[in-house]
């Protein structure tokens, strides 16, 4: 069997091959994009699906790379991330339009035409966009719990996959109102591509939120975790999608209570990056004995400005081998600090976790070794200020196997999964 490539034992695979459900998801949700283009086409005027689509895509490309400069500390699988896009734009959309069609119908003849719209558009739509949306978040929760590290990876997987939405479902309200009055035209351009962008991430988020909650905690609580953060992102969709009725002042209650929230996400982000800064200087320090990683190098790993200017040494060092070498340290560095956690806070097993472990040490030890095979008399990196040290730096003559610790004593969480009385991890 070929050996794992950095990227699989990134993301956990026993295997170089795409996981089949992945690929099952990619496909349908390419599927659900093309139908969804074929009921514009049908519906609308190409003219109108052209121009829908070049006014809808910028605002989508910003958000994409505003959603993936959030993602770099720990980025996730970029298949993943597309899967999360296309959802959105795909199985979601046509879900909802189908959903939202039929339920629309049913309650114009059972209780007449405008209250059955207002319904429709303030109860039955947000309850069934982010249910079909939810459902990715589930889907990645069920098959790849163990890329869910944090509230920012639920942020990150569900705002693209609201994102995916709403490039689509603005696709659909440009084509209708360019076939209308150019002023209502232009006002639909400038409230959902330039006012208000980031609703539906925004909603999904809160899904989000519960799902990481249920993918890095135990008990019951996690399932209470998801309803709520799936109701959150009904409610607040709900309100948004109502305001319409009450005019400008119902607007922007709407828009106030919105622009809260994601100053109460951004909140979130930064106490999340600054935790994940903390697992890595607070576990890695164990692995210094074993020469893997030095003083100089936790400091690295540990801001962006860091890491950037140690992938730009070793670029100049040794070109696009040494810059390759350098981010699969980096990265497998900070998976070996979130493996960690994991097992502190008990949603690991032992036998996994050790087999996790070997894996990314082992990626650890590959980087420097390519790096030091490509370039073996490189000057000292500019990080390694006071030792002149690093891991990275050191040939794999001077990486001891035998002094990796145990476990660091923060790793072993109150209660474990193992036998009554087992300690966990096992020392």
């Amino acid at each position: 069997m070929p050996a794992l490539t950095p990227q699989s034992i990134l993301e956990g695979r026993r295997t170089n091959r795409t996981p089949v459900p992945l690929i099952i998801g990619l496909v349908v949700s390419g599927i659900c994009l093309l139908l969804a283009l074929a009921f514009y086409l049908a519906t609308g005027e190409p003219v109108g699906v052209l121009v829908g689509t070049l006014l809808a895509l910028p605002t989508a490309v910003v958000l994409v790379g505003l959603i993936l400069l959030v993602d770099r500390l720990e980025p996730e699988p970029r298949l993943h991330l597309l899967l999360a896009l296309g959802w959105g734009g795909g199985v979601a959309i046509v879900g909802a339009l189908i959903v939202n069609s039929l339920g629309g119908a049913v309650l114009e003849l059972a209780i007449g035409p405008d209250a059955g719209m207002f319904v429709t558009m303030a109860v039955v739509a947000p309850v069934v966009e982010e249910s079909f949306k939810g459902v990715l978040l589930l889907l990645v929760l069920w098959w790849w719990r163990h890329e869910i590290d944090g509230p920012t990876d639920g942020i990150v997987y569900a705002s693209l996959c609201g994102l995916g939405f709403a490039l689509v479902e603005n696709v659909l309200y440009y084509m209708r109102g360019f076939e209308g009055p150019q002023g209502e035209f232009w006002l639909t351009v400038l409230v959902r591509g330039v006012i208000a962008p980031l609703g539906h991430p925004l909603y999904t988020a809160l899904t989000g939120l519960g799902v990481a909650y249920a993918a890095t905690h135990r008990g019951a609580g996690r399932f209470l975790a998801v309803v709520a953060g799936w109701i959150g992102a009904v409610l607040l969709h709900g309100l948004w999608n109502g305001s319409t009725a009450f005019g400008l002042p119902g607007l922007l209650f709407a828009y106030a209570v919105e622009a809260a929230v994601l100053v109460v996400m951004i909140v979130v982000l930064v106490r999340d990056r600054r935790r994940l800064v903390g697992l890595i200087r607070t576990y890695l320090p164990a692995y210094v004995p074993s020469g893997l990683v030095q003083p100089d190098d936790i400091r690295m790993l540990g801001t962006m400005a860091g890491r950037r200017q140690a992938r730009h040494w070793a670029r100049r060092q040794a070109g696009g081998t040494g810059v390759r070498a350098m981010g699969d340290y980096q990265l497998a560095a900070t998976e070996l600090a979130l493996l960690h956690d994991r097992a502190r806070l008990g949603t690991i097993d032992p036998h996994a976790f050790h087999a996790r472990r070997e894996a990314i040490v082992g990626l650890m030890r590959a980087a420097a070794t390519a790096f030091m095979r490509r370039l073996p008399q490189a000057p000292p990196p500019p990080w390694a200020v006071r030792q002149q040290q690093s891991g990275f730096f050191a040939p794999p003559s001077n990486l001891h196997v035998a002094r990796l610790p145990s476990l660091p004593p923060q790793s072993v969480p109150p209660r474990g999964p193992g036998r009554p009385g087992q300690q966990w991890p096992p020392r």
